[in-house]
């Protein structure tokens, strides 16, 4: 075993898939000959780039990313992305400079930049939201944003989509060519204009701002998801963003106070924005609730089966949604909303509309399952309730939320608080 091997195993400060990866690699060297193991270090070491976020002890500068070069003599660091949001930076390595750098004391934490991916009617009248709707309560002059592939501007969300970040390609025109963000839109705010009100968001008249993080096959680097987020902090002022809907997950490898991308929400949160995360898709096994859903502070959402029926003393949690406790042992999620045979909106010729042509519905919708179509519900029911009254803090709105949930009679591991139904009172 060499020196950088034994570090690896005992570091306090890389992440267990960054080990991972790295002890793989070292492991894969068995299957050279011994004559060529030691060459074939060598060039593992020098030249296999690996991804990875770097964050600090302390509040980020250019001063220590410049201590870090100076380390490494690395001129990879003058292509490093900064992630002031949580005070770090992301950068490819190899693992030469990795063993340089690790034992720096301005360093807290490196973990590796891994894949996040999205997790793939009656919905809204089910939960109540619907019926709100005849008093009003429609989301008006609320902004949610989006973290997601992007929005194809859909007719049912004409002139509300305000504002368009691309961290993907840097388009300015919003699209979706993945087809995941439009279907979860729809589920926030879509207006139902062209199924005369059949398939209407719980939000219809909520403002949208998309920020596409997710490519055309659903995934995105951890840094990119983080980039988003802060972007949205950021602008929150400008497109007055009071909510968050974010669809997409990763497994959860790190306990939540070290894990980047729950930091990232958790700013957002204490920025007071409202976030709302799907819990996975990993169900029934327990202990699937993917990250960013591990945070203790925003609403992880599973999925209910509402059966095709408005009434939910039928409904029950869905066989696919994950289930806790965290990796933390905290009860997660928060609630349930319907996540089962969704029609929402249809972005055309995207990825997903076309590997799930048989579920189109007409020319302009389709129906898709998964706790990334129950995450939108609840946040276009925040919406709902912050247009009541605009002055609701984060915690307020899940308190809310959770204390008029409707049990399943299910584990709370399972339903959290139960089935979300918008609050009468």
């Amino acid at each position: 075993m060499s020196d950088f091997q034994w570090m690896l195993k005992h570091s306090s400060k890389m992440d267990t898939a960054l080990k991972r990866r790295l002890l793989e690699a070292y492991g894969s060297l068995r299957r050279f000959p011994c004559f060529l193991q030691k060459q074939t270090r060598w060039v593992l070491e020098r030249f296999a780039k690996v991804p990875v976020i770097i964050q600090f002890d302390g509040e980020y500068s250019e001063g220590k990313w410049a201590e870090l070069q100076a380390l490494t003599n690395n001129r990879r660091f003058a292509k490093a992305v900064p992630l002031p949001l949580i005070n770090g930076m992301a950068v490819k390595l190899s693992v030469r400079d990795l063993q340089a750098i690790c034992d720096s004391p301005e360093i807290a934490g490196i973990t590796l930049d891994r894949e996040v991916k999205t997790m793939l009617n009656n919905a809204t009248e089910t939960v109540g939201s619907r019926a709100a709707h005849a008093e009003g309560v429609t989301g008006r002059d609320v902004t949610v944003a989006l973290i997601d592939t992007g929005i194809y501007p859909h007719p049912d969300l004409a002139g509300r989509i305000i504002a368009f970040r691309d961290f993907v390609r840097n388009r300015a025109e919003a699209y979706d060519d993945n087809g995941h963000g439009t279907h979860c839109a729809g589920g926030v705010a879509g207006n139902g204009a062209q199924s005369d009100g059949l398939y209407t968001g719980a939000a219809p008249e909520a403002r949208l701002v998309g920020v596409k993080v997710m490519n055309k096959t659903g995934t995105g680097l951890l840094s990119t998801i983080i980039r988003g987020i802060d972007w949205v902090v950021q602008n929150r002022e400008r497109y007055d963003i009071r909510v968050v809907s974010m669809s997409i997950g990763t497994p959860a490898v790190t306990p939540a106070a070290l894990d980047p991308l729950v930091q990232a929400v958790e700013q957002a949160w204490e920025a007071g924005i409202v976030v709302c995360v799907s819990a996975g898709n990993e169900g029934p096994r327990i202990g699937t609730i993917t990250s960013p859903g591990t945070s203790p502070l925003v609403i992880t959402v599973g999925a209910a089966d509402d059966q095709d029926t408005l009434a939910q003393t039928d409904d029950t949690v869905a066989d696919f949604s994950s289930r806790g406790p965290t990796i933390d042992g905290q009860t997660k999620p928060d609630l349930v909303a319907p996540g089962v045979n969704i029609t929402s909106l249809r972005a055309p010729r995207s990825f997903v509309d076309k590997t799930s042509a048989p579920f189109r519905v007409g020319e302009h919708y389709f129906t898709l399952s998964g706790t990334s179509m129950a995450a939108p519900i609840v946040a276009g029911m925040c919406a709902q309730l912050l247009q009541l009254n605009p002055e609701l803090t984060p915690q307020q709105i899940k308190d809310r939320l959770r204390g008029n949930a409707v049990s399943l009679g299910d584990d709370p591991n399972s339903q959290g608080a139960g089935e979300v139904r918008y609050p009468r009172e």
